[in-house]
Order: structure tokens, then C-alpha cells, then sequence
């Protein structure tokens, strides 16, 4: 079975992708989704970030998200501990996902691979890209946020351009009609090169 990578930067429209790939009965993991599971349901995560952040970092057994948020706003420092918590129980969580699952291939839909160095984690890797500006106008539509603050989340992802030379698969979101043909095109090559055990 072929673990393959999904991702792309804010406003890529990879959950869109992965919603797509879900309807051709493929079983995708959302990893976003699973780490804020885990930041509420694991003890030694939640064990993990209290001695990082104090008693503060939850409310009623509930992660103190606004708080948490507020905490590591600027603190690259702080923020990458925490993620040097949270990624690794996600990745475990994927693990154990990963092995029940029957199919020819399984995709972890996460937004980090190439930052966090994760490359060789996958048999593949697809990457959804979008222009700049229409993944801009897509996240203040979605998150209700102006342009200033789109760019500045923007800022903590790679560029495309050096994402392009390490993925196998691209897909450029711009129309869901064109997005879903180039999206069947690339599950039927993954369950060739699964069926040929060449990957």
C-alpha cells in the first residue's frame, strides 16, 4: 500500500483535493483535523503542552485555543516547540490510522511536508498550487480576515516554486470541473504504479 503526501500552501484548496479523492474511495487523513483530536483526547499531549505553556493552555479539559493562539502570535520559538509536540503525535496517530486501512493507497492531507523535512515519509507527493492571488482572496473570504493578515500566515510556507522540483503530482485548483478531471487522472497513474509495486 502507497502512503502519498497532499499538500499545499493556505488557500491551495488541498482539503477541496482531498474531498475529491475521499469520493473515489480513496481514505485520506486529515492531519489538521487529527491534531486538534489529539490536543484534546491524548493525556501525554495534553501532559506535553501544560509544561510548555502552564495550566492556562486548557479551560474545562478543553485545549485554550484563543490563548494558545495568542502565545505563540510572533514567537516562532514557541511555536515550533509546539509543533515539536504535536507533529509527532500526529504522525504516530497516522501510523496506526494508516495501518488498518485496505486500499491500494491511503493520503495524508497535511500542510507541512516539505517544511518540516518530510519528504521521505511518502511513496509520493501531489501538490496542490493556486496563483497567489486567488489563494489570498480564497482564505479572507473563508476566514473573514483581511489581506495583510493572509500574507503574514503566508510567510511560514515554502513558495511553490521550490515545492514543484520535489513533488510527482501537481494539481492547480483554479476551476473544481478542471480540478477533478486532473484529480482522476492522477488516481488512475497511483493504482497503476500501485499495481505495478514501483513506487
Amino acid at each position: 500500500m502507497m502512503r502519498i503526501g497532499l499538500t499545499g500552501g493556505i488557500g491551495s484548496g488541498k482539503s477541496t483535493v482531498a474531498n475529491m479523492f475521499r469520493e473515489l474511495s480513496v481514505p485520506v487523513y486529515d492531519s489538521d483535523l487529527r491534531a486538534k483530536v489529539l490536543m484534546n483526547e491524548s493525556k501525554p499531549l495534553q501532559k506535553d503542552i501544560i509544561a510548555l505553556f502552564g495550566e492556562l493552555a486548557y479551560l474545562d479539559n478543553e485545549l485554550n485555543r484563543p490563548w494558545i493562539a495568542q502565545q505563540v502570535f510572533g514567537n516562532a520559538a514557541l511555536l515550533e516547540q509546539l509543533n515539536g509536540l504535536v507533529h509527532p503525535a500526529v504522525r504516530e496517530d497516522f501510523i496506526v490510522w494508516s495501518e488498518a486501512q485496505k486500499a491500494s493507497y491511503i493520503i495524508q492531507e497535511t500542510a507541512l511536508i516539505f517544511e518540516n523535512e518530510m519528504e521521505s515519509y511518502y511513496d509520493q507527493i501531489i501538490l496542490v498550487t493556486a496563483p497567489k492571488t486567488v489563494r489570498e482572496e480564497r482564505v479572507m473570504l473563508r476566514d473573514g480576515v483581511p489581506k495583510e493578515k493572509v500574507q503574514q500566515r503566508m510567510v511560514h510556507q515554502l513558495e511553490d516554486e521550490l515545492k514543484l522540483a520535489k513533488s510527482q503530482f501537481i494539481i492547480e485548483n483554479i476551476t473544481l470541473e478542471d480540478t477533478l478531471k486532473q484529480v482522476r487522472k492522477i488516481h488512475e497513474a497511483l493504482l497503476l504504479l500501485s499495481d505495478s509495486g514501483q513506487f
